[in-house]
């Protein structure tokens, strides 16, 4: 039994082709729109449960609770802001959004705010700090498989990363990098909370996320478990 459970929470290397992914980036069905709007909210909801650990925010969170401690924005709202202005360095890069990509910017600011509301925050009890971090983590690795694999088109910040990659020639982890250090410097710099849960989030989920992509794959495909 521990060896079927390896085998089946074994990270994919590759993003794989599901019952539910586009041909385009604006190939719509209702299953496939419901998925993408699944993964989406439950990204936000993740998100929203690490930062209310107070253990330290994702990178992007770090920037969007600074800007909302500058200005009348909720997290939400500051999120959604971002969101938009990210999409606008697409311009130069000749970048075209998907469905996905405006979904992911309103869905997923949405949800996160929902989710700032309704989630306790947790200044005291340490284990459930922790479980908090840990939870988001996993719950946007899910997410994030979901949404990928629709096809609909990247997010703002992925998308910019692809496009500076293309347009550079520089690889896309030190790309991505890039872009994260500067977005969580600014973040931190305007009172953006980081900490553990920010240490955590970068070392765990790259894993998450492959290892959610190859629970989609066995659970779409007829490969053996």
């Amino acid at each position: 039994m521990p060896k079927r459970i390896i085998h089946f929470l074994r990270p994919s290397k590759t993003v794989p082709v599901t019952p539910w992914t586009a041909t385009s980036r604006w190939s719509l069905t209702p299953m496939r729109v419901l998925i993408l709007w699944f993964g989406l909210a439950i990204f936000g909801l993740g998100d929203a449960l690490i930062i209310q650990s107070t253990l330290g925010n994702a990178p992007w969170s770090v920037l969007a609770q600074g800007i909302s401690k500058h200005s009348p924005l909720s997290l939400g709202w500051s999120t959604l802001v971002i969101g938009f202005l990210v999409l606008l360095g697409w311009i130069p890069l000749k970048q075209r959004p998907g469905f996905g990509t405006i979904s992911n910017i309103l869905i997923i600011s949405y949800a996160l705010q929902i989710g700032t509301d309704v989630f306790p925050i947790q200044h005291h009890t340490l284990w459930i700090r922790f479980a908090y971090v840990i939870l988001g983590i996993i719950i946007i690795g899910i997410g994030s498989s979901l949404y990928i694999t629709c096809g609909l088109g990247p997010g703002p910040r992925d998308g910019l990363m692809t496009g500076i990659h293309r347009v550079t020639g520089v690889r896309v982890g030190r790309v991505r990098l890039f872009i994260e250090v500067i977005a969580l410097s600014i973040g931190w710099l305007l009172g953006g909370r980081v900490g553990i849960g920010t240490l955590l989030f970068a070392l765990l989920i790259g894993n998450s996320v492959a290892i959610s992509l190859g629970v989609v794959r066995k659970l779409t495909t007829s490969e053996q478990v």
